[in-house]
C-alpha cells in the first residue's frame, strides 16, 4: 500500500509540473461587428399574415378540429367514459360527503357576508358546483361560496340597496331584495394571470381583515346598519357596544374556541385521521338544536337565520338595468375570483401530476356564474379549505364535487327548514376561524424582506390599499403599483421595438414575476416564440 501511495503522489506531482509548463496557442481571424453582421448572421424577413389570412386559419374546420373543440369545451367527455369505478368511486364518495358537509354551513355563513338571504348561499353551493363537473378541468378544487368574493358582493349590495331603503333592520332585510350578479361573461383571464403572488396574498390578507371586522357585530349580537368598509363597521359597533347580547357573545365564543380546537386537531393528526372531523357541521347541528329547544330567539333576543324556504325557487331573469353601475365591481370580483381558482387548480395539478387548461377554467367559471345567476345565486369561486378536504379525503375526480352538490340539494329540498333557529353568531364564528389561514400570510413580510424588496413593496401596497380604500379600489391601486414596478422592463422593450431578429438567436423577456399561477402562460408564450409552427 505504501508503494502504491508513493507512486500516486509522484504521478500527481509530475502532472502538476507538466501542466504548469504547457502553453496553448490559438489562431483565429479577428472578427468585427460588420463582418459578423454581414457574413454570419442572417436577418429574418418578417412576412406578417394579413387579417383575412388569420381569420381564415381560425375558421378552417375539420372533423379533428371539431372533435377537439367539443372535447375541450366539455372536458367531462374525456375522462368519464374511462372512469375506473373500482379504484376511484369509493374515494370520490367519501370526499364528496366530507366536502358537502362543509359546503352547508359555509354556504349559510358566506351568504351573510354577501348580504343576501342564507338560502341563497345554499343555492350557490349547488348550481355552480353541478355545472363545474361538466366544464371544469381541475379534479380537486371545490367550487362554491368563498369569503373574499362574498364580502366584495356584500359591499356592492350595501351600496346599491342600503338598509335605509327598507322598513326592516338587520341581516334579514336582504331577504326582500334579489341581488343577482351576472359575472361570468366579465371574466378576463389574462388580467388574473398577470396578478403576481405577493399582490394576491396581500389582497386576500386585507380581505380577511374586512371579513373579520364585518363579523364582530354578529359575534356580539349588536344591531347596526350595514357598512362598506372596516373603519365604518368598527365605529358603528363601538358606538353600540353597550347593547351587546351576552348570550349571543357566549355562544359565539364557545363555538369559536371549539372550531379552533377541532381545526388544530385535524391539522395535527391529518395523517392518522381517515377524514377530518367535521367541526363546522357539528356546531351548526348542536347550536341549532339548543336554540330551538330553548327558544333563544324569543327568550334571549338571539338573532337567528330565520325562514329558509323548502325546495328550489323558479328561475328569474336578472334586472339588466343595473348592469352599467355594477360593471366596475363585477370586473374586480371576476379578476379576483378567477385568480384564486386558477392558483388553487394549479397547486393540485402540480401535486398530482396532471395539467389544467387556464382558458377552459375561464370558460367553466364564467358559465358556472352566468347560468347559475338565473337561479338566485351569487358569484362563487374555489375555496382553499374545502379543496384541501376534497383532496385529502380521497377525491380523485370532479365526481366528488358532484356528490357534494347533490348533498346540498338534498338539504335544500328536504330539510332546509331545520336550520331556521341557527344563531347567526355561530355562522360568524365559522367565518372567523376559516380566516386563520389567510392571516398566516402575514409571515410573507419577513420572508419577502430577505428575498425581494420589490415584491415586499407590492405585498404591502396591496394590503394597505385594500384595507384603507376598500377591496375594489385597493385591487386597482395594487395592480397599478405592480405595473409601475416593472415599468423599466416595459421601457426597455419599447427601446428595442425596431430590433430585427437574427436566425438562431431568440431573446425572450417576461415583464412580471413568474409563479405557479402564470407559469403555463409563460411556457406557452416561450414555446410560441421559439417554435411558432409547433
Amino acid at each position: 500500500h505504501a508503494c502504491v501511495s508513493t507512486a500516486a503522489m509522484e504521478h500527481v506531482t509530475a502532472s502538476e509540473e507538466l501542466s504548469a509548463t504547457l502553453m496553448y496557442h490559438v489562431e483565429r481571424p479577428v472578427l468585427n461587428e460588420g463582418y459578423i453582421d454581414s457574413e454570419l448572421l442572417h436577418r429574418k424577413k418578417r412576412t406578417p399574415k394579413s387579417f383575412q389570412q388569420r381569420i381564415a386559419e381560425h375558421l378552417r374546420c375539420s372533423s379533428e378540429k371539431a372533435k377537439s373543440v367539443v372535447f375541450g369545451f366539455l372536458p367531462i367527455l374525456t375522462w368519464l367514459p374511462s372512469y375506473p369505478l373500482k379504484q376511484y368511486l369509493f374515494g370520490d364518495i367519501v370526499s364528496g360527503i366530507s366536502t358537502g358537509v362543509m359546503q352547508l354551513p359555509q354556504g349559510l355563513a358566506y351568504a351573510m357576508l354577501a348580504a343576501v338571504p342564507p338560502v341563497f348561499g345554499l343555492y350557490s353551493s349547488f348550481y355552480p358546483v353541478l355545472l363545474y363537473t361538466f366544464f371544469g378541468t381541475s379534479k380537486h378544487i371545490s367550487i362554491g361560496t368563498f369569503a373574499v368574493i362574498s364580502l366584495m358582493i356584500g359591499g356592492v349590495a350595501v351600496r346599491e340597496a342600503p338598509d335605509s331603503m327598507f322598513a326592516v333592520n338587520g341581516t334579514n332585510a336582504s331577504q326582500i331584495v334579489d341581488f343577482e350578479f351576472v359575472l361570468g361573461l366579465l371574466r378576463f383571464g389574462f388580467l388574473a394571470i398577470y396578478l403576481t403572488e405577493p399582490l394576491v396574498r396581500g389582497f386576500t390578507t386585507a380581505a380577511a381583515v374586512h371579513v373579520s371586522v364585518s363579523q364582530i357585530k354578529y359575534l356580539l349580537g349588536v344591531h347596526t346598519a350595514r357598512f362598506n368598509g372596516p373603519l365604518s363597521s368598527l365605529d358603528a359597533v363601538f358606538r353600540n357596544i353597550a347593547s351587546t347580547n351576552v348570550v349571543t357573545l357566549i355562544i359565539g365564543l364557545v363555538c369559536t374556541v371549539f372550531l379552533y380546537f377541532i381545526k388544530d386537531l385535524n391539522e395535527r393528526f391529518k395523517k392518522k385521521l381517515p377524514i377530518p372531523i367535521p367541526g363546522e357541521i357539528i356546531v351548526v347541528i348542536v347550536s341549532t338544536g339548543i336554540s330551538y329547544g330553548m327558544v333563544m330567539s324569543e327568550n334571549y333576543g338571539v338573532e337567528v337565520v330565520g325562514k329558509i324556504p323548502t325546495g328550489l325557487l323558479p328561475p328569474k331573469i336578472p334586472d339588466f338595468s343595473v348592469f352599467p353601475g355594477l360593471f366596475p365591481d363585477a370586473f374586480a370580483i371576476a379578476v379576483v375570483g378567477f385568480s384564486i381558482a386558477i392558483s388553487l387548480a394549479k397547486i393540485f395539478a402540480l401535486k398530482h401530476g396532471y395539467s389544467v387548461d387556464g382558458n377552459q377554467e375561464l370558460i367553466a367559471l364564467g358559465l358556472c356564474n352566468f347560468m347559475s345567476s338565473f337561479f338566485h345565486t351569487f358569484a362563487v369561486t374555489a375555496s382553499m379549505s374545502r379543496s384541501l378536504v376534497q383532496e385529502s379525503t380521497g377525491g380523485h375526480t370532479e365526481i366528488a364535487g358532484l356528490l357534494a352538490s347533490l348533498l346540498v340539494l338534498l338539504v335544500v329540498v328536504a330539510i332546509g327548514f331545520v336550520f331556521q333557529p341557527l344563531p347567526t353568531t355561530v355562522l360568524a364564528a365559522i367565518i372567523m376561524v376559516n380566516l386563520l389561514g389567510m392571516f398566516k400570510q402575514m409571515k410573507d413580510i419577513p420572508a419577502l424582506w430577505r428575498t425581494s424588496k420589490i415584491e415586499l413593496a407590492i405585498w404591502l401596497v396591496s394590503f394597505f390599499a385594500s384595507v384603507l380604500l376598500g377591496l375594489d379600489y385597493g385591487l386597482v391601486v395594487a395592480m397599478g403599483f405592480a405595473i409601475l414596478t416593472s415599468l423599466s422592463s416595459y421601457l426597455l422593450f419599447v427601446l428595442f421595438l425596431k430590433a430585427e431578429e437574427c436566425t438562431g438567436i431568440k431573446i425572450f423577456q417576461s415583464n412580471t414575476s413568474i409563479y405557479f399561477a402564470n407559469s403555463d402562460l409563460y411556457v406557452s408564450a416561450l414555446k410560441a416564440k421559439v417554435r411558432p409552427n409547433a
